[in-house]
């Protein structure tokens, strides 16, 4: 335990969630390295898919392909030390890069809630606006949108840590299987007042920014959707559904870390305070490109193509063999 230490003296945090899994370590490494490479396979091979059809350079799918380049970003904050502390003894975390990874992990959720604020709004123009869609939503308008979504995230954080970086700290265990800001701000024996204050404005940015046009394009399609065909239902049905499993998804992963953090889990079973910590981070990454990738028919029909082009391709190799 570190006694009154500044940030620029300070070397190291221990991670204090982490359980004595024994031999059974390999086991859990074997699992998580798993899921970490379906998530960066699924993830990247739909990037490709996206950037290399021309037919899929519609908004929709260039957010699409934002989603999964940050679900790539956040996992990527995450797994790898994990896959270090799981077969490590001693659970110790760097200062420089603790505070990379609260940047990479906060950054991460912040954007992955505007990109899903910015979809719905992009439903909202292509279900009620049809006529007028493509005027609204020019490629140059999603890339505006984009830019700022990252920028937006970056900036916010990066003032976040800026606050952090002038505290002293009374210990250096954090309660956690990685690194978190709140728990970090809760050794700190100097004033936080100022953080605390910048903290519940940010998390005003963060949720409330985004929640307003979901809340709005939901109400729009809702509306349209009742007085509308059934067609238009049918549609909107069709459009949204994925997104809306992808929204709710979230917001629950994000409940699940804010309860596991702030508050007292004890009487909660060990594995399960570790599914709760991890389960936005690991669940999401998974879901979304699965999901999409099933539920989109052009990223499906593009992902049919292309294997029986290579089972064609591999006949023809073998036939001239």
């Amino acid at each position: 335990m570190t006694t009154n230490s500044t940030l620029s003296s300070l070397s190291y945090f221990i991670l204090g969630a982490y359980l004595n899994f024994g031999n059974l370590r390999y086991f859990y490494f074997m699992i998580t390295a798993f899921i970490y490479i379906v998530i960066v396979v699924v993830n990247t091979s739909l990037i490709v898919i996206i950037c290399m059809n021309r037919s899929l350079h519609e908004p929709m799918y260039i957010f699409l392909c934002s989603l999964f380049v940050n679900e790539l970003y956040g996992s990527t904050g995450l797994f790898p030390m994990l896959l270090v502390q799981i077969l490590s003894d001693i659970h110790t975390v760097s200062v420089p890069f603790c505070f990379l990874q609260i940047f990479c992990v906060y950054t991460y959720g912040s954007i992955e809630f505007c990109n899903l604020a910015i979809m719905s709004y992009d439903r909202y123009l292509a279900i009620c606006c049809p006529l007028q869609y493509h005027t609204r939503m020019t490629i140059y308008k999603v890339g505006v949108f984009i830019a700022v979504i990252w920028l937006y995230s970056f900036v916010k954080f990066l003032i976040t840590l800026s606050l952090n970086i002038r505290l002293t700290l009374c210990g250096n265990v954090i309660n956690s299987l990685y690194c978190n800001n709140y728990l970090v701000v809760k050794l700190a024996c100097s004033d936080t007042k100022v953080n605390n204050i910048y903290g519940l404005f940010g998390i005003v940015l963060t949720v409330l920014v985004p929640l307003l046009p979901i809340l709005f394009s939901y109400m729009k399609i809702l509306k349209i959707c009742f007085s509308g065909s059934r067609q238009t239902r049918q549609k909107a049905v069709s459009t949204c559904t994925p997104h809306l499993v992808s929204l709710i998804n979230f917001s629950f992963g994000c409940v699940f870390e804010i309860v596991q953090s702030r508050f007292d889990m004890s009487s909660v079973p060990s594995v399960l305070r570790i599914i709760l910590s991890l389960y936005f981070v690991i669940l999401q990454p998974l879901l979304n490109p699965i999901m999409y990738g099933m539920q989109m028919s052009k990223i499906r029909n593009t992902c049919k193509n292309l294997c029986c082009y290579k089972t064609s391709t591999g006949h023809k190799d073998l036939m001239l063999k």
